[in-house]
């Protein structure tokens, strides 16, 4: 048995429609600017942006689970792997800009420091070494860049980018509101 455990993935399904957005998670933090970008034209960061996030795109955590299926079991069997590429650990203020210069109009702003520190700065040597045939095809730009495509092919609206589904910690409270689930996140019966 091997685990990946992979970066914080951002996505977006092809087939995304106007009624159908797919499992989005608007709460990534590439999805969340993309989304502010796109439905505000504002990035206005509460904090100095410096704190580290490494992205992956769910097409390249596809690819490191097909390459550890086809790997030899001596390079994987009881191996953890942090799924994603060095060159993709961004700084927050980092990402805002690459999703600011991919959406026309977008100001981006960045506040002061001191705010949320939390830092996620992730080696990802071993996934290469263990797996030769592994390589992240997506960045962020390019994840920005399919964002803004398929923002403008839905003309997706506020509407959506704040449908509560779309961000997890909105849709447990709505779960535990609803008594769907309890306190500690387990369906009611």
């Amino acid at each position: 048995m091997s685990v990946g455990r992979p970066g914080l993935a951002g996505r977006v399904a092809d087939h995304m429609s106007r009624l159908e957005v797919g499992r989005m998670r608007f709460d990534i933090v590439l999805n969340n600017l993309s989304g502010l970008a796109w439905t505000t034209k504002n990035i206005a960061m509460t904090s100095d942006g410096t704190p580290w996030r490494p992205l992956v795109h769910v097409l390249d955590i596809c690819k490191a689970i097909l390459c550890a299926l086809e790997a030899p079991q001596s390079n994987i069997h009881n191996e953890i792997f942090n799924v994603g590429h060095n060159g993709d650990n961004y700084q927050v203020k980092e990402i805002a800009q690459i999703v600011g210069d991919i959406f026309p109009g977008c100001s981006v702003s960045l506040g002061d420091s001191g705010g949320d520190n939390r830092s996620y700065r992730v080696n990802f040597d071993k996934i290469h070494e263990n797996l030769p045939g592994f390589q992240c095809e997506w960045d962020a730009q390019a994840g920005a860049k399919q964002l803004h495509e398929i923002f403008e092919r839905i003309s997706m609206t506020d509407d959506v980018f704040n449908f509560r589904p779309f961000t997890r910690l909105k849709q447990l409270e709505y779960l535990i509101n609803t008594a769907q689930i309890d306190d500690e996140f387990f369906w009611k019966k």
